[in-house]
């Protein structure tokens, strides 16, 4: 559920003020550089990059439901601009193009289109992060040397200098600029310096602030020094210089309504807004996921919004806006905690160049590539690539070939490839199981148990239609929809004609369940799941304990049988025929029915503290076999038992226990269990480590166990005889807590009849 935006209280609480200013600052310090590189990348004039900063900043992150997303000209729409701008052949003509992309983002947000967000995987949107992270490390070291033949905020894989990513880095050494290349390498060991040095962290101070104010200083002094360290206009920020208001205001461009008669402006705002609109959900949900307080933003507030942006910078001359992933992962690692960050990076973009453009323009690009450089080191950790390797190649492979595919096109182009990969995982992984089938051993016997997936289209088909002919003349079938959302209309005809024609045919029974109601397929379970009397009657004692361990198998392998339990209350309300009787402790870890994946009707269960046998124990379990015709007893012990660790634990005492407990009635059961206990264990368990208390507690459930086995025969004639009759079998058992697993201690199967 996505948030909502913080208000004004919040934006401006004490609490949150100082990292806020802060994070803004270093946006801005970021945003500067780039709004320029944009738009020289673009085609279009400087001052059109920065008014779209502006309005990213004020505009958009105004009315924003974000925390930490950042707006403005985005890299990866620079390669549409440039196109578009040719194809309309004024910017005038273009400007009215970013007021329909705009108008158009305003319709999609109302119609709520941002839904779109939530099926993008987060394979894509990890690799996006990754590949940007790299992209800064690679783009931004040239800039950091003193090599700025490539834009500021170009992220494409072919370059203006007909180099790429990567000839461009080889040749690098043949370029550097020295006096750009100290002050950046500088830069870059101030920042590292400040995130290592407690005591620089506490500084008041933010570190982009220093590396700033020391490239500007450093740029200055090195015009004194000349020569080749002399800092050249072009390694240096250049933000256009207005002398007065009116001449910043001059630079305005309004777009040329006469067009509004020419296709193309339509064609190409369509195309800029779908393109803003996808690159915006998709940075919405990177940014999203390294926001420390995991916040959610609302995908379809935030089309509209950037709708609001784009007509205003089609209104004044500035370049398309949308949400931009490498100012909002600046802006969450500056420690930004409010979209407050995001109005002063807008702020300041608009003050400074109002007001100090020519102190702007000494500050070099070396030190502000320094800056990018960190932060790409913080999206493209090591952790994060190991993380994906771990998830399995369903995860990784479509992360992997995003960040290729970003690094070797650009975002727009790789971030699709990453879609289109992951596509294609969805679907083979759906083509090749489609279906999964397995046997269940229920007690009216085997069913072929078929479980749809998520997703059944036609291309299942044929893979359905196998496994329906592989049904055994006579066999059950149960289809199994509960988890599927989407069955193809193709699919429910090849069901019905199976289980209308085809099965009766072959005496196979048909069972359904989870079928939704628009499907017109009613949940209808035929076989039986439950104990009846003739399946009692045909039972053996040593089949029932095969029936026990094989369902607390399918317990611990978290495979348990599909029962219709409504189904069983409805059959089972006239009588019942179960197969054993369990007596297990009261203790909420060891329920018999859960443990040995068993339904209604088909044990008896005894529980009392310790498992011990009383003689009312003994006349239920008299009752359920020699009445009720239960053809197992089987005592169930377990490991940790509280009720025996309090037996031990009070085994030296000879004062009531009802004193030492503080229970009135617990003594029998506590002296009745102690008969068990070694006396020896019992004198040295208090002053015994932990994992030895727990071994002496456990020896003393299981000989309580087989005690009370033997107990059982000896002291009721009614269960000895059924015994010597071998009508029933009566077994010990302990579970354990910590895996599940049921160990079968012994049995009486042979006990003398008491006269």
């Amino acid at each position: 559920m996505s948030q909502a935006p913080s208000s004004s209280l919040s934006l401006f609480s004490a609490s949150n003020l100082r990292n806020d200013l802060t994070a803004g600052l270093v946006v801005f310090l970021a945003a500067l550089p780039l709004c320029l590189g944009v738009a020289s990348a673009s085609g279009a004039p400087y001052f059109s990059g920065v008014l779209a900063g502006i309005v990213g900043g004020l505009v958009v992150g105004m009315l924003s439901g974000s925390h930490t997303s950042v707006s403005g000209p985005s890299p990866g729409l620079s390669a549409i601009v440039l196109a578009q701008l040719a194809a309309l052949g004024s910017l005038d003509a273009f400007l009215f193009a970013v007021v329909v992309a705009g108008l158009v983002q305003i319709v999609l947000g109302i119609a709520r289109a941002g839904f779109v967000a939530a099926f993008f995987p987060s394979s894509v949107i990890k690799g996006l992060l990754a590949s940007i992270g790299l992209l800064l490390i690679l783009k931004q070291t040239p800039h950091m040397l003193g090599w700025d033949a490539d834009p500021e905020g170009d992220m494409s894989f072919f370059e203006p200098d007909s180099e790429n990513t990567f000839s461009n880095l080889l040749r690098l050494v043949t370029r550097i600029q020295p006096g750009a290349a100290a002050i950046g390498l500088v830069s870059l060991a101030i920042l590292i310096a400040w995130e290592r040095w407690t005591l620089l962290k506490k500084l008041p101070i933010p570190a982009p602030l220093v590396v700033v104010l020391f490239g500007a200083l450093g740029s200055l002094l090195l015009q004194r020094v000349g020569g080749s360290w002399l800092i050249q206009e072009k390694h240096l920020v250049q933000v256009p210089v207005a002398t007065s208001l009116n001449e910043f205001f001059g630079h305005l461009q309004t777009p040329a309504f006469s067009q509004w008669l020419n296709p193309a402006v339509y064609t190409a705002g369509l195309t800029i807004a779908a393109v803003a609109s996808l690159e915006t959900l998709l940075n919405l949900e990177a940014v999203d996921k390294i926001d420390p307080q995991q916040r959610s933003s609302p995908p379809s507030r935030e089309l509209w919004v950037q709708g609001i942006g784009n007509v205003v910078c089609g209104l004044i001359g500035g370049l398309p806006v949308s949400s931009a992933i490498v100012r909002s992962s600046v802006n969450v690692n500056s420690g930004s905690k409010t979209k407050l960050s995001t109005i002063t990076h807008g702020a300041l973009l608009l003050g400074c160049v109002l007001l100090i453009p020519t102190w702007l323009n000494v500050i070099p690009l070396s030190c502000l590539a320094a800056i990018l450089l960190i932060t790409g080191t913080k999206l493209a950790k090591p952790a994060l690539f190991k993380q994906m390797w771990s998830e399995g190649r369903y995860q990784f492979m479509p992360f992997a070939l995003t960040v290729v595919a970003i690094l070797f096109t650009d975002l727009l182009v790789g971030v699709l490839i990453g879609l289109a990969v992951s596509l294609a995982f969805i679907l083979m992984s759906n083509l090749r199981q489609p279906i999964r089938r397995f046997e269940e051993k229920h007690l009216g016997g085997d069913v072929l148990h078929v479980s749809l997936a998520n997703q059944v289209s036609f291309l299942n088909r044929a893979a359905l239609s196998k496994i329906l002919d592989e049904v055994p003349q006579g066999g059950h079938l149960l289809l199994d929809a509960v988890d599927t959302d989407y069955i193809d209309p193709d699919i429910l005809d090849l069901i019905r004609d199976f289980r209308e024609k085809t099965a009766p045919a072959r005496g196979v029974e048909v069972s359904v369940v989870g079928f939704r109601e628009q499907y017109q397929i009613d949940d209808q379970v035929q076989y039986v799941d439950y104990s009846t009397r003739e399946l009692q009657n045909s039972m053996t004692p040593e089949q029932v304990l095969e029936i026990l361990k094989n369902g607390n198998e399918r317990f611990r392998s978290g495979q348990r049988l599909t029962r219709d339990l409504v189904g069983q209350v409805r059959a089972t309300a006239a009588g019942q025929h179960p197969l054993a009787v369990i007596l297990s402790c009261i203790d909420s870890r060891s329920p018999a029915e859960l443990i040995f994946d068993l339904g209604l009707g088909d044990i008896f269960v005894v529980r009392i503290a310790g498992n011990v046998a009383s003689t009312h124990v003994l006349g239920s379990m008299e009752y359920a076999c020699a009445v009720a015709g239960a053809k197992l007893i089987l005592v169930l012990g377990h490991t940790r038992c509280g009720a025996v660790t309090t037996a031990v634990a009070t085994a030296h005492l000879t004062e009531p226990l009802a004193q030492a407990t503080g229970c009135q009635h617990i003594e029998p059961i506590l002296r009745d269990i102690q008969r068990a206990v070694d006396p020896n264990a019992a004198r040295r368990y208090a002053d015994l480590p932990k994992p030895e208390q727990n071994a002496i507690v456990d020896a003393a459930a299981r000989a309580n166990v087989l005690r009370t086995v033997a107990m059982i025969a000896e002291q009721s004639q009614t269960l000895s005889a059924l015994v010597a009759q071998r009508r029933i079998l009566i077994v010990g058992a302990m579970y354990d807590v910590t895996s599940g697993v049921i160990d079968i201690l012994g049995d009486v199967s042979v006990a003398p009849v008491r006269a």
